[in-house]
């Protein structure tokens, strides 16, 4: 499966692509507009973009400096490209970038980018808060540019910056845009919210939920007439929240932890269909339709 995201992210999300593409044929969405308010490294919206099935995608991350990679894809092709080529993956790159990342408020929107992107392709996992592949002694098996192919990642970068004009880029609190976009929405518009782990989501995100937080956006969510699908931890807090919603329990690989636990999750979804998953399609990490 081709993936088209520079970017590394824990929860494996871009897995789910296939089984969003076959919703988008099961109910007639192709044409339409994807939209992902916790976007992050956007692997599905990319994948639905550039495989055909959406006509154009909004992408969202309140975390201002993910959002600055982004905006350097889509504005700062160019620089950004030439930054990678002339980088050294080094330890002493690495400790200049996290300078930036941690200190952010003080440098420009194409620093930061490039900062972000440079932590998340050495860092385990793709973590920004995490450590260095390798150990900062680099004495582990793998070294810090393990995951940095610097060929192959400008061509992804390239290759999205060619379709910018249909990608729409925001930098704002997931809720707060949801409710401003809503009124624009259509039968054709779906919405996949994947916001923070509720048990892992301090350990592994800048901007995780507290349990009012996602409270708040269930009772949005659960009140909207449009297409959306939700993905979480599969557990009992979250099944109470959205009680009596039709959900699907999966197992997906993430790799947070060398172990690389399958980690039990669910998706709920409303205003659509979940079509029959052949097995030639390789998602067979779906255990259970309700």
């Amino acid at each position: 499966m081709a993936f088209y995201t520079p970017l590394r992210y824990p929860g494996g999300k871009g897995k789910l692509a296939p089984f969003i593409q076959d919703i988008y044929t099961a109910n007639n969405l192709s044409d339409g507009t994807y939209v992902e308010p916790y976007a992050g490294g956007a692997a599905v919206a990319l994948k639905l973009l550039l495989e055909g099935y959406a006509w154009n995608i909004v992408i969202n991350d309140i975390d201002k400096r993910v959002y600055s990679f982004w905006w350097c894809v889509l504005n700062n092709t160019e620089g950004l490209c030439q930054q990678i080529r002339d980088c050294r993956v080094d330890m002493e790159t690495w400790h200049q970038q996290k300078e930036i990342y941690t200190n952010f408020k003080n440098y420009s929107v194409e620093e930061v980018g490039f900062a972000t992107f440079f932590l998340n392709r050495t860092n385990r996992s793709g973590i920004l808060c995490g450590g260095v592949i390798g150990g900062k002694n680099q004495t582990g098996n793998y070294k810090i540019d393990a995951r940095f192919n610097k060929s192959d990642l400008i061509s992804r970068i390239q290759l999205i910056a060619k379709y910018k004009c249909r990608i729409k880029l925001y930098n704002k609190d997931a809720l707060q845009l949801v409710q401003e976009l809503n009124p624009n929405f259509d039968d054709k518009t779906l919405v996949y919210f994947d916001p923070p782990y509720y048990v892992k989501g301090k350990m592994l995100y800048q901007n995780f939920y507290t349990p009012e937080d996602h409270s708040a956006l269930a009772q949005f969510i659960k009140g909207s007439k449009h297409p959306w699908i939700v993905t979480y931890d599969n557990i009992e807090e979250i099944k109470k929240l959205y009680e009596d919603i039709n959900n699907v329990e999966f197992d997906i690989s993430y790799y947070a932890n060398k172990e690389r636990p399958r980690g039990k999750e669910i998706m709920f979804f409303n205003n659509i269909k979940i079509p029959c998953i052949p097995y030639t399609r390789k998602i067979d990490f779906i255990k259970n339709a309700v």
